[in-house]
């Protein structure tokens, strides 16, 4: 699916439906600016100031919205804390300066964490299809605050493993509980690990297949 790009007149949209898990931020809380259920032109940059546009974007946990301002200011900044959220039966929300599997995929990202994806290591929304079951509210870890709490972040998908993730990074519940800290950590993204978001070496059990390095 290609990336939709609008410009309008002070910012750009671009739209990587591959990327969207229909979290519905974006129609739920601007349909002026995405209109649900329409043919022909869906976005409107213009329909709000281009400050709403930005917030628009940066609420979206997928990355599938992105803006820019067509001077070239005002670029979307880095968070002060890399973050990674656990949605409850879904996917890794995160949000960070990404490097992916070598390139830089932006400030968010939702990975696949059921194993059933066809957009590895992207969330395409199996979950749902395949009636994925994972807390969003995992027991907290001991875990010392990080020297740093931002800065690039590194996620290497593993050939047929864990995601193996590089960088200072928080790990939060669902309700917004501090699960871990960490500088270097796997997370499961087979579906089968029964210490999840953690790696437990299930993905050797089960066969799990995905590209990786």
């Amino acid at each position: 699916m290609a990336t939709e790009t609008v410009r309008g007149t002070t910012v750009t949209i671009h739209f990587d439906g591959a990327r969207c898990i229909h979290s519905r931020n974006c129609v739920l809380n601007h349909p002026d600016v995405f209109l649900p259920n329409v043919e022909g032109e869906w976005i409107h940059p213009d329909a709000v100031p281009p400050e709403e546009v930005a917030l628009i974007a940066r609420n979206c946990p997928s990355g599938a919205i992105r803006y820019e301002y067509n001077d070239g200011s005002h670029a979307e900044p880095a968070p002060v804390v890399n973050l990674v959220h656990l949605r409850e039966n879904g996917p890794l929300a995160f949000n960070a300066p990404l490097n992916i599997a070598g390139r830089d995929e932006g400030m968010r990202a939702t990975l696949c964490r059921c194993g059933a994806s066809e957009n590895k290591p992207f969330c395409d929304h199996r979950h749902v299809d395949c009636g994925f079951t994972a807390t969003g509210e995992p027991a907290e870890k001991q875990s010392q605050p990080l020297a740093q709490r931002d800065g690039p972040l590194r996620v290497i998908p593993t050939r047929d493993g864990p995601l193996h993730v590089i960088g200072n990074l928080e790990l939060i519940s669902g309700t917004g509980r501090t699960l871990d800290r960490v500088s270097e950590t796997w997370l499961c993204r087979c579906g089968h690990s029964n210490n999840k978001p953690f790696c437990d070496g299930s993905h050797r059990k089960t066969g799990f297949h995905a590209d990786g390095e």
